[in-house]
């Protein structure tokens, strides 16, 4: 595993973490024992040397939160996991910050969050109200680190300004289906020692190879998602052929290549989930990969020319389809 060489942090940071979104929720392919599976998951991660754990209260309603906490407990692995967590952002408001984070401690069994994020920015609400709460939850000694999720380059800095120390990481979404942050919030962390956490770092599997046009997801969310219309595929033919000859070009799966090319980037961290051990393995593989640099920029050269969907197209497919059945 590799780690994160200039990031001020109490505990080491992976460039592959493990994000546990899925944990409350059996549609993703745990099975009726998935709590006990994710738990074994956490396990394996942190033998394979992945110390990033990301979770939120909003994950199943505190569900992965307590299974990835029961899980470090149980196994005595909590000091070697940097655990992140996140606030679900409804009335982020200073006291509702400080109630919900010793709320998150609470079903994690942590003295203290490594990281503590704000999940959404809040259209209404500034962080000029919100960041004093998580600097009251520094100050107390249950929050390390603070971050932000989905925020806006002006608004990490806000952010920043508004709790007077640094907001050390912004977890967005960020693959070679979505190139975004490449532009801004990278260049940003790379200057400033801070962190981009990737979620969706395989575009829900879009990038993985298994689907295509003709054979696409059954599940339910991904059936939501964009990249899943046929157009999708199309525009992404160039992409998906280089991902594949890359991939070939070093004995391993196309997931493993795009994870990576996010990994090729400075200050980023990867956080796909794993519906089972033998997955994690394989994501955390990944990590040992070094892509050439004329693989990296064919890679995002064909990224750049990919054009997905609107969200709005997928719901409408998906309505359509549920309307011919």
């Amino acid at each position: 595993m590799r780690y994160l060489e200039n990031v001020p942090s109490e505990k080491p940071l992976s460039r592959i973490g493990l994000g546990t979104w899925q944990f409350g929720s059996k549609e993703w392919g745990y099975g009726d024992d998935f709590a006990a599976e994710a738990a074994r998951i956490v396990v394996r991660a942190v033998e394979l040397g992945i110390s990033v754990v990301d979770t939120a209260e909003a994950y199943g309603f505190g569900a992965s939160e307590r299974i990835v906490g029961d899980a470090l407990r149980e196994e005595g692995l909590r000091e070697k996991v940097y655990v992140a967590t996140k606030i679900f952002p409804f009335f982020p408001i200073a006291p509702v910050v400080v109630n919900r984070g010793k709320a998150s401690a609470g079903r994690l069994g942590v003295e203290r969050i490594d990281l503590y994020q704000v999940h959404q920015p809040n259209p209404l609400i500034k962080d000029g109200q919100t960041m004093p709460g998580m600097r009251q939850l520094q100050d107390e000694g249950l929050v390390a680190d603070v971050g932000v999720s989905n925020y806006s380059l002006a608004r990490w800095k806000d952010a920043e300004r508004q709790l007077g120390s640094p907001v050390l990481s912004n977890q967005v979404e960020f693959s070679l289906a979505h190139m975004d942050p490449l532009d801004d919030l990278v260049p940003y962390a790379a200057s400033q020692h801070r962190v981009v956490i990737a979620w969706s770092p395989l575009g829900q599997g879009f990038l993985s190879g298994r689907y295509d046009a003709d054979n696409r997801p059954a599940n339910g969310v991904r059936n939501m998602n964009p990249l899943f219309l046929p157009e999708s595929f199309e525009s992404a033919r160039g992409l998906l052929d280089t991902l594949r000859e890359v991939a070939g070009n070093h004995g391993v799966t196309m997931s493993q290549t795009a994870l990576a090319w996010l990994l090729h980037q400075p200050n980023v961290i990867a956080i796909p989930g794993a519906s089972s051990v033998e997955q994690l393995e394989r994501n955390a593989a990944a990590a040992e990969i070094d892509l050439a640099d004329d693989e990296f920029a064919e890679l995002t050269t064909q990224a750049r020319a990919f054009h997905r969907p609107a969200r709005t197209d997928a719901l409408k497919a998906s309505l359509a389809r549920r309307l011919h059945r």
